[in-house]
Parts: structure tokens; sequence; C-alpha cells
């Protein structure tokens, strides 16, 4: 019997502009947006889960950091969707080379390719679905998404430094790489910058205004608007699916526990000191929106309890059901002079789906945070 020898040919990619100088220039924008992403990400997370030995250093000024910082991090990481997907179309036929292994620097190069592609398309994905409050999967989002980033970030230094030398031919019009391309790509390729250019501004620009409020009207393509919820500012977590519904005015009790302990009736909360602030609420869905708040100062509640200056404080919430229901706050948060506990919402009663008797209200902190249906301050050590 005669034999057979079956030979296997990579697919052949005859369209243009799949090259390094197209692919490096694509890279350096989708980089900036990576990093972007990832520094005000990792700011989100600390701000919300900080480590103990961090805690009691959290700044409470600027009054706006979290909502600047939380802003940025969802513009750059929706303006990073076309980006990865104008990536891809560039690099995609290096995938079907041929053979697959060819030396111990390629190899490094195919795995930081395949680290850095999954880690990309799974943060921009989930970090999407999260804008929209939809977690179709059975894990956490928030550790999750957190431990791939640093993945995605290793991936990224790693790639960058196995084709340093490649990126380096291609940076610019007049570097060897490029201008050893054919010269009639040139036009073509400029073009596509562009159109990929305006695709990430026209996505920017139509989701951006949850965060930067003078382009609401633009928004498109956003989830949340920022005028659309109880006066005029949006809800995440209603009084009904924490299970608290209107809490009645004679039976609420705010307990303050210390070196000196007390509660207050609503009756008396709203006969103390009232302070009127204005302050963003910034949530990590990438929406905030800037408020008036009217209510006593935590400070003034502390010192009441007899509180050290360096204490921190739990607050606790009234309601059944859902997270966050407890959250914590250093000694920096808890006597800044802006941090209240919030009665009067745009000079109205809170809603009580906004927190109906009394919320915590404090600069620079993630929405998460601000908790909802105060029922207990608790000095801590």
């Amino acid at each position: 019997m005669e034999d057979m020898k079956l030979s296997v040919s990579p697919p052949v990619f005859k369209g243009r502009l799949h090259d390094a100088r197209t692919a490096t220039a694509i890279g350096r924008w989708l980089g900036v947006a990576f990093v972007l992403c990832f520094v005000t990400g990792l700011v989100s997370h600390l701000m919300q889960h900080p480590p103990g030995w961090l805690a009691d250093s959290l700044p409470s000024r600027p009054s706006w950091g979290y909502r600047l910082t939380q802003g940025l991090h969802v513009a750059s990481g929706i303006a990073s969707v076309p980006l990865l997907l104008a990536k891809l179309w560039t690099v995609y036929p290096r995938l079907f080379v041929w053979p697959p292994l060819r030396s111990v620097q390629h190899a490094l190069e195919r795995l930081s390719v395949a680290l850095l592609v999954a880690g990309a398309v799974f943060e921009l994905a989930t970090g999407l679905l999260n804008t929209a409050q939809w977690y179709p999967w059975p894990f956490s989002f928030v550790p999750v998404h957190y431990a791939v980033a640093w993945l995605v970030v290793g991936a990224l230094v790693l790639h960058v430094a196995v084709k340093a030398t490649e990126i380096k031919g291609h940076w610019s019009r007049r570097s060897p790489g490029t201008l050893a391309l054919p010269e009639q790509d040139g036009p073509d390729r400029r073009s596509l910058l562009a159109a990929v250019g305006a695709a990430v501004g026209a996505v920017t620009l139509t989701t951006v205004g949850q965060a930067f409020t003078p382009l609401k009207d633009l928004l498109l393509l956003a989830p949340r608007h920022p005028d659309r919820g109880p006066q005029s500012l949006p809800v995440n977590r209603t009084a009904s699916a924490a299970g608290v519904g209107r809490i009645p005015d004679e039976e609420y009790r705010l307990v303050v526990t210390g070196p000196r302990s007390y509660a207050l009736t609503l009756d008396e909360l709203r006969a103390l000191p009232q302070h009127e602030v204005e302050l963003p609420m910034a949530c990590v869905e990438g929406w905030s929106k800037s408020a008036r708040w009217i209510g006593v100062r935590v400070v003034d509640l502390l010192e009441r309890a007899g509180a050290p200056e360096h204490a921190r404080v739990r607050v606790v919430s009234l309601q059944l059901r859902g997270g966050y229901r407890v959250s914590e706050m250093g000694h920096e948060h808890a006597r800044d002079p802006l941090t209240l506990l919030a009665l009067v919402l745009n000079g109205e009663e809170l809603d009580p789906d906004h927190g109906y008797p009394a919320r915590l209200i404090a600069p620079n902190r993630p929405g998460v945070l601000q908790t909802k249906w105060v029922g207990r301050l608790e000095v801590l050590s």
C-alpha cells in the first residue's frame, strides 16, 4: 500500500493592515486605557476593602476623589472595548502561525497573548455587566474581577517585554519597521486608526455623562441616568429589596455605643444641630451625582459618646437582605465635618429607597459604603 502523507497548512490571510505598525499604534492607546483602568480600579478596591493597616489612612478629601477615580475607571474600561476589538482584528492572523511554537521566546509570546486576550475579554465583559448590575455567573464579582486584573497586568508586562524590539521598530511613522512596510498602506492605516478613535469617542461621549453630568444629555448607551430615581438620584438597592420597607417614626432608634452609650429617637435626632453639605453619591457601577444633604455630623454623635479621637466607627444598617449591611470608617472619615447622618436629601426628607429615616453620607467614599437605614453607630478602639 502506498504511504499517504498528510500535510497541514495554516490559513492564508490576504487582508492588509494586519501588520506590526497597526498593532503597535492601537496597542499604545489600549495600553494607556488598560493602565488607567487598572490603577483607578485598584483605588476603588482599596477604598471598598482596605487592609487593616490602611483602614485608618484612607483620606476623606478631596470630597470628589472617589467620584473622579471611579468615573475614570468605568470610562476607560468602556473605551477599551472598541480598542480591544480593533487590536484583536489586527493581530488575529498571528494566532494561526505554524508551527505554533518555534522557540522559547515564541512560546512566551503566545502564552502572554493567550493570558492577555482571555483576561482582557473577561475583565471588560464582566465589568460591563456590572455597570448594568447583571451577574449571570456563580462567583462573586469583586474578588474575581480584582484577581483577574492583576493577571491581565502581568500578562501585559510580559507581552510588552517579549515584543519590545518589534514595538520599538514600529513605534512611529519614521521607525525602521514602519518604513519597511508598503507605502501605499499608509493612508488606509491612518483611516483605520481615525475610525477606531471615532468609535472610542462615540462610546465615551454616550456613556460618560452618567458620572460627568454636564454630558448627561448625550447619554445613549449608559445603563443609568444620574437624574432618574427618587428625589432625582438613582438607587441601587430599594427599601423593598433590602427588606426594610418604610420604618415607622415612633419605632426608630439610633443606638450609639461607646464609652458613654446612648440612644436617640427620630424626633431627638431631628432636634440636634443640623448641617447642610453638598456631596456626590458615587457608585462602583460608574454613575455619580452631587446632591444637597442635611443631617447631624457624625463627629458630634461620636463626641457625645466619648469616642477617642482616633477611633474607627462601625455603621450598622437595619436592612435584612443584601450585601454591605455593615461598613466601617477610619477616623479621618468619621471626624470629617462633611460626614453626616443625613435626614434630608435635596430639601426633602429621605425617600425610603434612599435610606429613610437616616443614612450615612461621607466625602470621598464609595456609594456601597454610604450605609442606608442606619440603626447603629459603634465606636471601635
